[in-house]
Order: structure tokens, then sequence, then C-alpha cells
């Protein structure tokens, strides 16, 4: 470490811009590696001492037993950035300070959640405390709310500016916790807006956050080397855990407020929730949408935006890559306005608008699954991806992409409305001499817990829409059993099928599916 940090006070010594890009592509690989290495380490220890996130959890989807230290990794990366800081710029120590004691607290906070169950209120209890710890101690702020008010700035009273600032921070914290849903799409997205705010500190060269701002980008970039799907990595081997969405929830609200305050701010307030998007709108949608139905806000369902793609029929990683772009996309916007000087409150109108109409598909799922399904129509032959026959069984039918297209339509169309379902579509070999592709497809429908207590009440749910299909668009369909353990019905057929874990989640159970070949009728 000794050497490191002598090897930066060298470097900030150069006034040359190369050893400057060199001293933070340096430091950026430095944290990547050493976040990953971490995580290794943090993964082993956990399965020594049996500590995962257990499979079979009735609200789990995924198939073995995994850590959930992911957040090990980009705490290491941050302690490594606040002692290198506050080595080289020993004037803002106690600033570092704040900020490594309130990070350690939100992830030792995270990490007992995971491995036993906290109450919510206990939960932001602690969360409260350390938004008023940065907010008091660390004089971080939000008290000037930006030119809002057609041009004119709002500033707020020191009380007030704490109580919002507390509150942001919360929602922060927990805005990420809640979209950590499936492989990939925290990190993901937690990237993409560090990434945006990398941009932010260059051009107004704040060197003390660009370096903060890498160094966390480093430590994300080695938790999803072992997080995210591909090729040769078919499942996660470590869970973000709360721990880590927490961890990172705070230490992105952390950088939206320094950078947009002060004399001389980097970015204005309004830059700030769009660069927030997805995680912001997503959680606060939701939360509406419970309080609408007269259902707790903390209440957890599945009509978050990636259970809405999964319930279209969309794959993991489509779904990881489609949110992550979006999520881009928005903070593009946002650098847009800030960097060619559109109007504050023209920018604040502009994300009310989309959070109103992400508010309207919020209150009408459906209709939002439906246009994703046609979308998905639409642009499948481009393949985003197709699942192997192998997942679900083997399939005795196959049909040119036309055929497929059709058939696709009539099933959506002919559920749409009443039923929880998903179309899949898979690449079958082609016949010998075709040149063109062929396909399988299959139907999920999804049932919740009580519709499937015994194989009586699912063939109640079952048959009369195998009827209607039949009847309506010449459909016929073949009941597959997924080798999936999640969709195995034996599980539902007496007791608690279940095993007793370790960890004890507070997420209820999600829907099942039940999953059939779609055949057309001769």
């Amino acid at each position: 470490m000794e050497k490191i940090i002598k090897l930066f006070t060298y470097l900030k010594g150069k006034n040359l811009r190369h050893f400057t890009v060199m001293n933070n592509i340096f430091f950026f690989i430095l944290c990547a590696v050493v976040s990953g290495i971490s995580i290794y380490i943090a993964i082993c220890l956990m399965r020594t001492l049996n500590l995962v996130d257990y499979s079979s959890e009735q609200h789990k989807l995924h198939d073995i037993n995994t850590p959930f230290v992911g957040g090990v990794g980009v705490l290491v990366a941050l302690f490594l950035a606040i002692v290198v800081q506050a080595s080289i710029y020993s004037e803002i120590f106690e600033k570092w300070l704040i900020l490594g004691l309130c990070s350690l607290i939100i992830f030792i906070t995270g990490f007992i959640d995971d491995t036993v169950k906290l109450s919510y209120k206990l939960r932001f209890i602690i969360q409260f405390i350390v938004a008023l710890i940065m907010s008091v101690v660390g004089d971080l702020v939000f008290t000037n709310l930006g030119g809002v008010l057609w041009g004119e700035s709002l500033i707020l009273s020191e009380w007030v500016a704490i109580v919002f600032t507390i509150i942001f921070i919360t929602g922060g914290i927990n805005a990420i916790n809640m979209i950590d849903g499936i492989d990939g799409l925290s990190g993901s997205i937690s990237l993409t807006t560090l990434s945006l705010i990398g941009i932010v500190t260059f051009v107004a060269k704040d060197q003390h956050n660009f370096m903060l701002t890498i160094a966390l980008a480093g430590g994300v970039v080695g938790f999803l080397y072992h997080n995210l799907r591909y090729a040769s990595k078919r499942y996660a081997r470590v869970f973000l855990g709360d721990n880590g969405s927490t961890l990172l929830g705070f230490i992105l609200g952390w950088l939206l407020i320094d950078l947009s305050q002060g004399k001389n701010p980097a970015m204005t307030p309004v830059t700030a929730i769009w660069l927030f998007s997805i995680p912001l709108l997503d959680t606060v949608s939701i939360m509406l949408r419970r309080i609408w139905l007269g259902q707790s806000p903390f209440k957890a369902d599945r009509y978050h935006l990636h259970h809405m793609f999964q319930k279209a029929g969309f794959f993991v990683t489509e779904i990881t890559y489609s949110i992550t772009l979006l999520h881009l996309l928005f903070g593009v916007i946002g650098l847009t306005g800030l960097y060619f000087d559109i109007s504050e409150y023209v920018m604040l109108l502009g994300f009310l608008l989309v959070f109103m109409g992400y508010l309207y598909l919020t209150l009408n799922p459906w209709k939002f699954i439906s246009m994703l399904r046609n979308l998905r129509v639409l642009i499948w032959n481009i393949r985003l991806g197709f699942a192997r026959p192998a997942s679900c069984g083997v399939f005795l039918n196959s049909y040119s992409t036309i055929e497929c297209e059709n058939m696709v339509k009539m099933v959506n169309e002919e559920l749409e409305h009443n039923t929880n379902f998903s179309i899949r579509i898979f690449k079958q070999s082609s016949p010998p001499g075709s040149r063109c592709n062929h396909f399988s497809i299959t139907l999920n429908i999804w049932l919740a817990k009580d519709d499937c207590v015994s194989e009586e009440m699912v063939e109640q749910k079952i048959i009369p829409l195998e009827e209607r299909l039949k009847e309506r668009c010449g459909i016929l369909l073949r009941r597959l059993r997924a080798r999936d353990k999640d969709f195995d019905l034996r599980a539902y057929s007496s007791g608690h099928a279940f095993g007793e874990s370790l960890v004890v989640s507070r997420r209820g159970l999600g829907p099942q599916a039940l999953i059939f070949e779609v055949i057309r009728q001769v």
C-alpha cells in the first residue's frame, strides 16, 4: 500500500495529462482486480461456513446455492480509494472518514440482513441514522434544488434540507436494493450511473470524485465478472446481496448530492435524477401502485420492471441489457440537458412526463406486458436470445419464421387480458437441405401458490384455457415438465415442500410456471 501511495503522490506532482490518464487507468484496473479477488476469497469462505442464498427457498429462481457477498468487492474498492485519497489529499481527510464510516455501517447492516432477517423498521432506523450523520456531521445536504421554478433557484432552509437529504439517501439505498432481482441488473445499472458520473467529474476537473468514481466502477466490474451470465457461465457465482445493493445505493446518493451542491456544482440537481432514473422511477411507481391498491408500500410483489420483462418472455440477459440501455438513454438525456444549457424546469418537466407514463404502465401492468410481448415478436427473429430446448424438454414440432410469428400473435391476443403468461421461442435444428430457420414455441402459464395446492386445482385453472385456444385459434397445448425444480408441481402436492434454511427470506413466494409446447392443430 505504501508503494501505491508513493506512486500516486509522484504522479500527482506531475503536471502532465499523460501521467494523469495513466494514473486513473492503473487505479481502475487495480480496483477491478482487487475487487474480483476479494469476492473470490469471500465466496470460498462463505461456502465453507455454509452462508449462502439457498435455491430451495420459495421465491428463488436460481438452481444452486449462491453466496451473497458481492458487496465485499465494492467495499474493498471504496476503502482502497479512501486510503489513497486521504493520503494524497489530507486536507479533506474528515470527508473520507465520514464516507468510510457510513458505508461500513450500511454494509454491515445489509450483511446481517442477508444472513438473518431484519425487520424493515430496524433497517430504516439505521439508514436514517447514517443519512443524518452524513447530513449533520459531513455537511453534505441538498440545500439548492436548482432553477426548477422557471429559472429561479429553489433554496431550502437548513432543517428542510436535512429532511430532504435523509429522504433522498434512504430512498436511493432502497431503490438499488429493490431492482436487484435478476443476475447483473443492479450491478449494470450502478456501473452505468458511475460511468455517467465519471463524465461529469472529468469535465468538471473534480479529481477527488473522479478517482472515487473510477475506483467504485472498478469494484462493480470485479463483481459483475462473477455475477453476469455469459457463454461459458450460465449461472451467477455470487449475488450482490443487500450488503452490496444498499452500499451502492448509499454511495451513488452521496456522489449525486456532492456533485450537485456547493459554490461550483459539477451538475444540476435535475441532472442527478436523470442519472438515477430507472431505480427512482421503478421504486416510486411500484410503491404508489401498492398504495393505490390499498396495500403496504413495503409489501413485496412481482411488478417491478424486470418482472414485467420476465412475464413478457424475455430471458435474464436480455432483461439486463435492455433495462441497462434504457437507463443509459435516460442518463444521456440528462447530460444533454446539462451541457446544452437546457432550462432546468424544462428538464424537470420532461422527467415528470416520463414518470407519469411509467406510472401509468405500472398501474396497468398487463398493457405494458402485452406491449413488450408484441415488441419481442417483432424482433425475436433478430435473436435477442433463444433458450436451449434442453431446458424444457424435447420438442416434436418446428415452424417457419412466419408460422411461428402468427402463432405467437394468436396466443398473445387470446390470453393477454386474463392470464399471467410468457411466451418463449426455441431455435430448432433445420431439416436437411433447408436454408430457413425453424423454431418451436413454449407457453409458460404462471400460477400463484394458492392456484397450485393440488393437481386438481391446477387442472381447473388450465383446462378452460386449453379448450379456448383449441376452439378459437386451432392451437393445441402439450404439457411439458420443466427440468428446473422451481417449475415442478410435485413441490406443491403435499405439506411444506421446501426444507428449512439458514437464510430466512422477507420476500414472498412468487408465481410458478406450467410449461406447454404450442402446437398447430392439424
